[in-house]
């Protein structure tokens, strides 16, 4: 297969040097041995028609050229042309910034936090919001970057394994394996040929570590929320403790918070003993006498 792309590669740079006019021999020899030369023996060999120290001496020389370019016949007239840089337009820039690797990366873990904080706290709204514009500039991102979709299938697969954590008791083995997928799928995520289009192990390491401590952190309040003595509605009054009003004998009234209960208690209650609420049922409490 090496040899195929060299042989291909060859082919291809040959035929532009003979379009060109130009040294093939030395443009095979470029592709197979590596061979570099400096820009005075490039003029020599016919491997470039001359050298320009800059942009308005290139202009002087090429004027009155004739080129062809897929079989067109083209005179370039350039004297006296003065050069007009384009410069990006602020659209063009803030696309150019989301663009980069590191931030759309960042973008994908800020995006898949917001939208965890608003399904595990429905209602708070803001973090979903800003969690479902980060994901969608980091989409767009994704699709001028050269993504790995198993690395970003990796980093999707953590946030569900981090999401049913709150859900399944695991004792923090599906927490473990969505810290291990996210740092694997950010290690994946980009492969690019270009170091700069790809993640350093300086990004990927804070970015995993923040990124995990917050699922987890997440995951402990919401379980702690799950898991915490209500305190408000008819499971709240489970526990509290009030007097007896009348005696109870199945049934009798309690006082409680400074309200009146209908109450039954399996045991013999007299009046102005201390009871202990077990069970509501229909608007009615289940007592124990506290001896």
């Amino acid at each position: 297969m090496a040899e195929k792309i060299i042989n291909d590669t060859v082919a291809f740079i040959k035929n532009i040097a003979k379009t060109r006019g130009k040294n093939a021999d030395w443009a095979e020899k470029a592709v197979v041995k590596s061979v570099s030369i400096t820009e005075d023996e490039a003029v020599k060999l016919n491997v470039v028609d001359f050298i320009s120290p800059d942009l308005q001496s290139l202009l002087a020389k090429i004027d009155g050229k004739i080129v062809k370019f897929d079989g067109v016949t083209r005179t370039l007239q350039t004297k006296g042309v003065q050069p007009k840089p384009i410069q990006m337009s602020w659209r063009e820039k803030l696309l150019d910034i989301i663009s980069h690797p590191q931030i759309a990366y960042y973008l994908l873990m800020l995006g898949g936090m917001g939208i965890f904080f608003e399904l595990s706290n429905p209602g708070a709204i803001l973090p979903g919001v800003v969690g479902g514009i980060c994901l969608i500039l980091a989409f767009y991102a994704l699709q001028v970057l050269p993504v790995n979709y198993a690395g970003l299938a990796l980093i999707l697969f953590a946030i569900i394994l981090f999401i049913a954590e709150i859900k399944v008791i695991s004792h923090g083995l599906l927490a473990v394996g969505g810290v291990i997928s996210l740092f694997l799928g950010s290690i994946m995520l980009f492969h690019g040929p270009e170091e700069y289009m790809r993640l350093s192990l300086t990004v990927i390491i804070p970015a995993v570590l923040v990124t995990s401590a917050f699922f987890i952190f997440a995951m402990t309040m919401a379980i702690r929320a799950r898991l915490k003595k209500p305190t408000t509605g008819l499971e709240g009054l489970i526990g509290e403790t009030g007097i007896a009003a009348v005696a109870i004998s199945p049934e009798g009234k309690v006082s409680l918070h400074g309200e009146f209960w209908n109450a039954t208690s399996d045991q013999s209650v007299e009046k102005g003993d201390k009871v202990q609420v077990i069970g509501v049922t229909d608007l009615k409490l289940k007592v124990k006498k506290i001896e």
